[in-house]
């Protein structure tokens, strides 16, 4: 498969990153940091900045987690690329790896930005809430269950260590 066949994924992985800005770029003017407006009886729209990785992870550390955090997407980002472009004709695989690349990307937009990931949808049931969360999380976790979903589909051969490669 040409090489340009990647291009339709990295074109994926961009609208999520657009999607996800324009989203968060909506709820920060429409709302104030910490206010929250009911939509449903299980769900609100919040205006939240996460300094912190999913669940607030590291959210009350000292500020090196900023640059921690910028590191790691781009390691990340630059790895997934690599996969992308690599297994370009897988294409469950490579459309999951596309939503997790635009996930990735979203949130470093605002960690370079703001310092902090924008988050603001906020899910609850009775007493019991679940953290904010924004787009870009949302296109990371579904696209590491396509991940997971592919590993148990994968139908391709995979040639063990020991198995010959016909080269002699």
């Amino acid at each position: 498969m040409p090489r340009s066949a990647s291009l339709r994924w990295f074109g994926l992985a961009c609208l999520v990153v657009v999607l996800d800005q324009v989203s968060k770029h909506a709820v920060r003017q429409a709302l104030a940091f910490g206010q929250s407006v009911r939509v449903t009886s299980f769900f609100d729209l919040v205006l939240v900045f996460n300094p912190g990785a999913a669940f607030s992870f590291l959210s009350d550390a000292s500020g090196w987690q900023r640059e921690f955090f910028v590191c790691v997407a781009l390691l990340a980002s630059g790895f997934v690329s690599y996969l992308i472009v690599r297994h370009r004709g897988k294409v469950l695989f490579s459309f999951a790896l596309a939503l997790i690349l635009g996930g990735a990307l979203g949130n470093l937009v605002d960690r370079v930005v703001f310092g902090a990931v924008v988050d603001f949808l906020h899910f609850h049931v009775a007493q019991y809430y679940w953290p904010a969360f924004n787009l870009a999380d949302s296109a990371i976790t579904c696209g590491a269950a396509l991940l997971i979903w592919e590993s148990f589909f994968d139908r391709q051969p995979r040639r063990g260590p020991a198995e010959p490669t016909g080269r002699q």
